[in-house]
């Protein structure tokens, strides 16, 4: 019987999988000329020259300039064309909404900010949301319907049997049931939704300092303290996606906190959440302490701490939060034995390579096993990066499909 189309092997799939092998070489190096993708796919020339035909005239592909610097006349370049396609991400917090829309390139091509201020949403949720996407859409230049895929990161999780948002009770008129299919009709793309923690992993894990480690933990400290667990290259969510909310973790050195989904917060959270970090610096004598929103504060905090570690409170400062937060991770680390831990968010980063190190040193004295501790590589709004990226991963996977 002849082999179907879509039989492993048969000449159209393993020209599909040449196809993908090239375009995820250019999307890596860049512009490349047909001997050097022909080198690295090990393709001939002649198959080579006949891929990025068929790719050119599929819309994948354009050729633009010239290699240079060798006798003779150059070799014609091709690159993958950047509007093949095009992805969006929110990155979704009490305070705003932070939009924005790649190529398939990866490049970031419009941007807008939705300020939510207030404990009440001013508009419906559903209307902030198209509110932001147009926003972003409109600066790149696009309509809405150029885009192929948004993904959504918001604190807490989408409960996979219920569709209310769990573990995230500060985040105003997100939680109705009927949220997820009311934002499903209002666009027309497909939607995903992600844990925020779990996309700035995604982030690290693809561009920054997580690149080629399958085992990681993301400790998180901004609006909140989370975590994002990733295991054999994988994420890990849990049940009801709430794996890593080790806010509500139960820690000695803090009060035991009941009725956690109640009270929002746990024991982690108030001992070494990013709230505690003005109270902990008056109680040791640190001046000034800053006033305003306690992200920021603490992040001022840190940041200062940072640069006069010399100054004994503010040593002290730096030496304490490191033991409060090795106190969890040490719990985290037990468990999981995690290759690598990789601090993000504005009140773990602000602490730069002196925090690093002394919560290094704690964590080696609680816990058996010794991960290396590393500061976050993507610093520039990484759940908004790790939303992009995950819209876009999904969206080459079907674009880049020539199979079809």
């Amino acid at each position: 019987m002849a082999a179907t189309a879509g039989t492993p092997g048969t000449p159209r799939v393993l020209r599909a999988m040449n196809d993908r092998a090239a375009l995820d070489l250019l999307l890596e190096h860049g512009p490349l000329s047909r001997a050097r993708i022909g080198k690295l796919t090990g393709l001939s020339k002649p198959t080579a020259s006949q891929l990025l035909a068929r790719l050119e005239a599929a819309g994948l592909v354009l050729a633009g300039g010239t290699t240079e610097g060798r006798p003779g006349p150059g070799a014609q370049l091709y690159g993958v064309n950047p509007a093949a396609a095009y992805a969006a991400g929110l990155d979704v917090t009490p305070g705003r909404l932070l939009a924005a829309v790649a190529d398939v390139t990866g490049r970031t091509v419009g941007r807008y900010e939705l300020p939510t201020p207030g404990r009440r949403p001013a508009a419906p949720v559903v209307q902030q949301v198209t509110d932001a996407l147009d926003g972003a859409v409109k600066a790149a230049g696009l309509a809405r319907g150029d885009v192929h895929r948004l993904v959504i990161g918001t604190p807490g999780a989408f409960d996979p049997g219920t569709g209310r948002l769990r573990y995230a009770s500060h985040l105003p008129g997100w939680h109705s049931p009927a949220l997820l299919g009311e934002i499903a009709a209002a666009l027309p793309m497909p939607v995903e939704y992600e844990n925020d923690v779990n996309l700035a992993a995604v982030a690290e894990q693809r561009l920054g300092a997580a690149r080629g480690h399958g085992d990681f933990v993301l400790l998180w400290n901004q609006e909140g303290l989370g975590a994002a667990l990733v295991l054999g290259g994988r994420l890990h969510r849990g049940w009801t996606g709430g794996a890593g909310e080790v806010g509500f973790l139960p820690v000695p050195g803090a009060p035991l906190v009941r009725k956690v989904s109640r009270t929002g917060s746990g024991g982690f959270q108030e001992l070494a959440g990013a709230q505690a970090l003005p109270k902990l610096a008056r109680e040791l004598g640190v001046e000034p302490v800053p006033s305003g929103p306690y992200t920021e504060s603490a992040a001022a905090l840190l940041a200062s701490a940072a640069g006069h570690r010399d100054d004994r409170p503010h040593h002290r400062l730096l030496q304490t939060y490191a033991t409060r937060l090795a106190t969890g991770l040490a719990s985290l680390v037990s468990v999981l034995d995690p290759e690598l831990v990789v601090l993000s968010g504005t009140a773990l980063t602000a602490g730069g390579e002196p925090l690093r190190a002394l919560l290094q040193d704690e964590l080696e004295e609680l816990a058996a096993s010794r991960p290396r501790l590393v500061l976050g590589g993507v610093t520039a709004d990484p759940v908004l990066r790790g939303a992009l990226e995950s819209a876009l991963s999904t969206t080459r996977d079907e674009v880049f499909d020539t199979s079809r």
